[in-house]
């Protein structure tokens, strides 16, 4: 199965990312939100993250433009029915998922292949929605959707053979990123792992074993971490860790999942990390560390 357009639903910061990759690599993207000023913000973002790079000489202005005229926007989820794979990318809520998976379900030709980019949440259950779970499957990007080059493929329980074959060799020889197989299970394998190791900096942290700073330098400079633990949980957003940790104490129900008390006073102050400018560390619009 070829595919030469993909669907992206939601222009958040994920959306905005894989959108973004996608279309580097000379895919047609269609971009699908509610509204068409979400849609403008997002292809804002966009140019900027693009003019970063051609400040760093890593593109040219002539692949700038080339990237953005391959990022089609729409708000009517009808304009999905000719795309070959669509990507959801809206935010960790099972029941919402699931209503749009159900409408994609009747929007969709059966050949097209359903995309989920959950962290945390259920392929099986989200599947379930429509009639074809044998074409469900999970593609979690990490963010920045540019700069990680991992993606974990998640098979739900009637995803086939043929869906997860498709979805692999798209992952690895389209978009020249590498695929990990996932087997359905909370948190996956990336979440699971590195929200165990956030918690822990956290309770570190709240317990005054060392400063903010001194922990993530520990874990970058003695375990050659790109960003530390407290860093890499304001590039997550606070508020989407939390969530991803609630979700994942309920389902384990073991207390190493259990948020930090000062991931939730964080995020109730509005603290949220690189989004709002400030989490455990400040940031500027950019994203960059103050």
């Amino acid at each position: 199965m070829h595919c030469s357009k993909v669907g992206v639903i939601g222009a958040g910061t994920m959306g905005q990312g894989i959108a973004e990759m996608l279309a580097a690599q000379g895919m047609d993207v269609l971009l699908i939100d509610r509204t068409y000023e979400k849609l403008e913000q997002a292809l804002e973002q966009i140019e900027l993250s693009l003019d970063r790079q051609l400040e760093k000489w890593a593109i040219t202005t002539a692949e700038k433009k080339l990237v953005l005229s391959r990022i089609h926007k729409d708000t009517v989820m009808y304009s999905l029915a000719d795309c070959d794979l669509v990507i959801e990318s809206i935010s960790e809520d099972l029941e919402q998922k699931k209503e749009l998976f159900q409408r994609l379900d009747d929007i969709c030709p059966s050949s097209t292949i359903l995309a989920s980019n959950t962290s945390t949440l259920s392929l099986t259950e989200i599947a379930a929605a429509t009639k074809r779970p044998d074409r469900v499957i999970g593609i979690h990007f990490l963010h920045p959707v540019s700069k990680i080059r991992l993606v974990e493929i998640i098979r739900g329980l009637k995803t086939s053979e043929e869906t997860f074959s498709f979805t692999k060799q798209f992952v690895e020889n389209t978009i020249q990123r590498t695929g990990i197989q996932v087997y359905e299970s909370p948190g996956f394998v990336t979440t699971r792992l590195i929200c165990v190791l956030i918690n822990e900096a956290m309770h570190t942290l709240s317990e005054r074993v060392a400063s903010a700073e001194d922990i993530d330098t520990a874990m970058r400079m003695g375990y050659d971490f790109h960003y530390g633990p407290l860093e890499t949980a304001d590039r997550m957003g606070l508020d989407a860790l939390l969530v991803a940790m609630e979700r994942m104490f309920r389902e384990f129900g073991d207390v190493k999942y259990r948020p930090a008390v000062i991931l939730k006073q964080m995020v109730r102050a509005g603290q949220l990390g690189v989004k709002t400018g400030q989490g455990f560390f400040r940031y500027d619009k950019d994203g960059d560390r103050l």
